[in-house]
C-alpha cells in the first residue's frame, strides 16, 4: 500500500512536471530585461550563513524584502500564504494555528512538529514550544522570511519534523533607514521605524513598530511593541554581530463563535462569547554572531545566545477558564566549522548545546459553572505548579560532495534533552488542599517529582542533479524527530500519573525539480512522510504515541515574469494527511481518515502590473479547500476563496504609498473551524471587507 501511494504521487509528479516544461521557454532562451528583480535568492535557514540554496537537496522558500514591503503583513499569516505547503488559522488577535506539509497543528505539544526560529535562534527551548510563538518574532518588519520544509538539513533537529519557519531581520548595521505609517479599518494603526549608521568597520541600528488595534468583534483589541537593536563589527578576517529583539501583546482576546455556519451571520461574527479573555506576552532575545575567515579558507562561527519570555493567558476555551502563566529562562549556543577537505569535498560540523528553565502556573479563581460533573472534578485553587530544568546536547556532522553535475550531501545530527521536573504542589488529581474531588476524581493531574530523557539520532541523505544551467533535479531521503514536550510530560488529567512517552519518529522522502531562466524561476516538489509514536490525547484523557500518520503531497512555487509589465506568482499544494491506525472514536475506526483541519488543496497566485517604474498592481487569489474539523471525518468546514487587491505607488524617490483591499470581495468565511463533542461547531470569523493604507519614506 506505502508503495502503491508513493508511486502514485511520484506519477503525479512527473505528468505536473512535464506539463511545466513544456510551459517554459526552451533552455538557452534569455532577455535580461525580464528578469525579476524581487526575488532573494540568499538565504541563511539552509546553512547559518547567507549562500545561494538553488543547487541544496531540499527546498528553502523565501519571501522576499519587496514581496514584505507590498504587502506590510498586519498577521505573519498573510505572509506565509506565499508559501507552497504552509498554512496558518489565524485566531483572533494575535493568536494562530500553523502548518508545514502538515494538518494545523492543534493542542499542547502539537507546535513540536514545527521549528520556529529569528536570525536562526529558536524562539522557544525544544522542549517548550507554544503554538502562537511566531508572534514573538518581529516579522512586521522582517527582511525576509524563509521556510525550509522537511526535515532536510543536519542542522536542526527535535521539533523541525515538518521544517523551519525562520524571521530574518534586517541588517540595519549598513546605514540608512525608513519611517512609515500604517491605518486601517476597525481602529488598526501601525508606526514604524529603522534607522542605522555604518562607520567603516562596524554600525549600529534599530528596528522597531509599535501596532494598535481595537478589531471588528466586540471587546477585542491588540497593543503590540517590537524592537530590532544590532551591532556589528568587523577586524581583518573576524566579524561579530550582536542582536538584541524584545517583543511585548498586551491582547484582548474574542473567543470562538458557536453554531453551525456561525460565521455567516454578521451579527454573531462580531460577537464575543468570551470578553474576559486575554493574553499578556513579552520576549527578550539576545545573540553574538563570532566569525572567522581562516587563512586556509575555512569558517567558524560561535552563536551564544539567552532568552526571557513570560506569558499569562486566559484559557477561555476550558471549563472554569483557567488562568496559566509561564515563564521560560535559558541560555544556549550554536556552532559551525566549515573545512574544505578537497575541491569537491566539504564538511560542515559543530555543537548545539542549551539550557532552560520553564515553570508554569494554572489557577482557577472560582467555581466552574456548568453541570455538577464539571462543578465537582474542576475545582477552584492551582490545577498545576511545576518547574521543569531542560537541557539539551547536539552535534551533527554533514559531507557535501560536488563534481561536475552532481551535489551529494549526507549527514546526521545526534541529540540528547534531558528534563528535571519538580512537582511544587501535591501529586495526583486532587485538589490544591489535598481532598478528593467526587466522580472519580479532579480533572487535572500532576505527576510525582522525577527525571526524563531523550536520545535521537537523524540521518540525512540528499543529491542534486545539475541536468543545465537552469534545471536542476533532486532527491533526498531523510529522519526527523522530536522529543515529548514538557506540556505532554507533565500537564496530564484523569487517571493517568504518568506519561510513558517516546520521540516522535518521521521518514521523509523528496524528489522535486528547480528552474531558473530569465523569466521563470520555480520549484517542483513531491514528498511522503510516514510519522510513528504519534502523540495525541486519547479518548481517555491520556497522552499516548502509539499512532502513526502519513503526509504525502505534490507542491508548485512559480515567480513568471510575463511581459514587461505583467508577472504571476503561484503557491499551490495538493497533500493529504491521514492517520495510519486503529482507534475508534464514537464508533468510528479512523484509521485512513483525514487528519482534522487538513484541507487537501491550497492555493495562492498573485497576478502583477506593474503600470510604471513608480506604479505596481497586485491582485491575489486565495483559496483552502474544505476540510474535516474531527477525526471521525463527521464534520466538516467547506472552504473558502479570498480576493486581496494591493498597490503601490512611488511619489518620490524616498516616499511610497501603499494602498490594501482586503477580502475584496466582502466573502463570509472562518480563519478556523472546529468541532467539539462537547461544544459542536465553533469558528474565529474573518474579518469582512477592510483597507489598509500606507506611508514609507526611505532615506539612504
Amino acid at each position: 500500500m506505502t508503495y502503491q501511494r508513493t508511486l502514485a504521487t511520484l506519477s503525479i509528479f512527473s505528468l505536473f512536471s512535464s506539463l511545466l516544461l513544456l510551459a517554459l521557454p526552451a533552455r538557452g532562451q534569455s532577455n535580461d530585461d525580464t528578469v525579476p528583480d524581487n526575488i532573494e535568492r540568499i538565504t541563511t535557514t539552509g546553512s547559518r550563513t547567507g549562500t545561494d540554496n538553488q543547487n541544496a537537496p531540499l527546498v528553502i522558500s523565501a519571501v522576499s524584502r519587496d514581496e514584505l514591503a507590498l504587502l506590510s503583513p498586519t498577521h505573519i499569516e498573510e505572509a506565509l500564504k506565499f508559501i507552497a505547503g504552509a498554512q496558518v488559522q489565524r485566531g483572533n488577535g494575535q493568536e494562530y494555528l500553523p502548518a508545514l506539509r502538515s494538518q494545523v497543528f492543534t493542542g499542547a505539544g502539537a507546535c513540536g512538529g514545527l521549528l520556529t526560529a529569528e536570525d536562526g535562534i529558536p524562539l522557544r527551548a525544544a522542549g517548550f514550544c507554544n503554538i502562537n510563538e511566531l508572534f514573538e518574532a518581529h516579522s512586521e518588519m522582517a527582511a525576509q522570511i524563509e521556510v525550509l520544509k522537511g526535515p532536510g538539513s543536519a542542522l536542526y533537529g527535535s521539533n523541525a519534523v515538518h521544517g523551519v519557519i525562520n524571521v530574518i531581520t534586517p541588517d540595519t548595521t549598513l546605514g540608512g533607514g525608513m519611517a512609515g505609517v500604517d491605518y486601517g479599518s476597525y481602529g488598526y494603526s501601525r508606526y514604524k521605524l529603522r534607522a542605522g549608521h555604518n562607520y567603516g568597520d562596524g554600525g549600529v541600528g534599530i528596528n522597531t513598530s509599535i501596532t494598535r488595534d481595537t478589531g471588528y468583534r466586540e471587546q477585542e483589541g491588540v497593543d503590540q511593541e517590537k524592537i530590532n537593536l544590532r551591532h556589528q563589527h568587523t577586524w581583518d578576517d573576524v566579524s561579530l554581530t550582536t542582536g538584541l529583539t524584545y517583543t511585548n501583546l498586551d491582547q484582548e482576546t474574542a473567543g470562538y463563535i458557536t453554531g453551525l455556519n456561525a460565521y455567516k451571520d454578521p451579527v454573531l461574527a462580531r460577537s464575543n462569547e468570551n470578553p474576559e479573555a486575554f493574553r499578556k506576552a513579552s520576549a527578550l532575545r539576545i545573540w553574538s554572531r563570532l566569525q572567522w575567515q581562516l587563512n586556509n579558507g575555512d569558517t567558524v562561527s560561535v552563536t551564544p545566545y539567552v532568552r526571557d519570555q513570560d506569558m499569562q493567558f486566559l484559557m477561555h476555551f476550558l471549563p472554569g477558564t483557567p488562568l496559566e502563566e509561564n515563564t521560560q529562562q535559558g541560555a544556549g549556543v550554536q556552532s559551525l566549522w566549515a573545512h574544505a577537505i578537497s575541491d569537491t569535498l566539504t564538511l560542515n560540523t559543530g555543537v548545539d548545546i542549551e539550557f532552560t528553565e520553564g515553570t508554569l502556573l494554572q489557577s482557577q479563581d472560582g467555581p466552574t459553572e456548568g453541570s455538577a460533573f464539571l462543578t465537582e472534578t474542576i475545582p477552584a485553587g492551582k490545577h498545576y505548579d511545576y518547574t521543569v530544568d531542560a537541557s539539551l546536547y547536539a552535534g551533527f556532522a554533514e559531507l557535501e560532495w560536488q563534481q561536475q553535475k552532481w551535489l551529494v550531501s549526507a549527514g546526521i545530527r545526534y541529540e540528547y534533552m534531558g528534563y528535571d521536573y519538580t512537582n511544587n504542589m501535591n501529586s495526583g488529581r486532587l485538589r490544591e488542599d489535598g481532598s478528593e474531588c467526587g466522580f472519580g476524581g479532579c480533572r487535572y493531574s500532576r505527576p510525582p517529582s522525577g527525571d526524563n530523557s531523550f536520545t535521537n539520532a537523524s540521518p540525512k541523505l540528499g543529491a542534486t542533479y545539475i541536468y543545465s544551467d537552469t534545471t536542476r533535479w533532486y532527491a533526498n531521503y531523510s529522519l526527523g524527530y522530536r522529543a515529548p514536550q514538557a506540556t505532554e510530560l507533565y500537564r496530564l488529567q484523569r487517571a493517568q500519573q504518568v506519561a510513558d512517552l517516546a520521540s516522535e519518529k518521521a521518514r521523509n522522502l523528496e524528489v522535486g525539480i528547480k528552474g531558473d531562466y530569465p523569466s521563470v524561476r520555480y520549484t517542483v516538489s513531491a514528498y511522503t512522510m510516514d510519522k510513528d509514536n504519534f502523540i495525541f490525547r486519547d479518548s481517555d484523557f491520556f497522552y499516548v504515541n502509539d499512532g502513526k500518520t502519513r503526509h504525502t503531497g505534490i507542491e508548485l512555487e512559480l515567480d513568471w515574469q510575463l511581459s514587461e509589465h505583467w508577472d504571476i506568482a503561484v503557491a499551490a499544494t495538493a497533500a493529504r494527511h491521514t492517520y495510519e491506525f486503529d482507534r475508534v472514536l464514537n464508533d468510528v475506526n479512523i484509521n485512513g481518515n483525514d487528519i482534522d483541519t487538513a484541507p487537501r488543496v491550497i492555493a495562492d497566485v498573485r497576478l502583477g502590473y506593474q503600470l510604471a517604474d513608480t506604479t505596481r498592481v497586485e491582485l491575489e487569489w486565495n483559496r483552502v479547500d474544505d476540510y474535516y474539523t474531527d477525526p471521525e471525518n463527521l464534520h466538516r468546514y467547506e472552504g473558502h476563496e479570498l480576493v486581496n487587491i494591493r498597490a503601490s505607488w512611488q511619489v518620490t524617490p524616498q516616499l511610497t504609498m501603499f494602498a490594501r483591499v482586503n477580502n475584496a470581495l466582502d466573502t463570509a468565511y472562518a480563519e478556523r473551524a472546529d468541532f467539539t463533542s462537547f461544544g459542536g461547531d465553533r469558528y474565529f470569523p474573518g474579518r469582512p471587507r477592510n483597507y489598509l493604507l500606507s506611508l514609507t519614506y526611505r532615506w539612504f
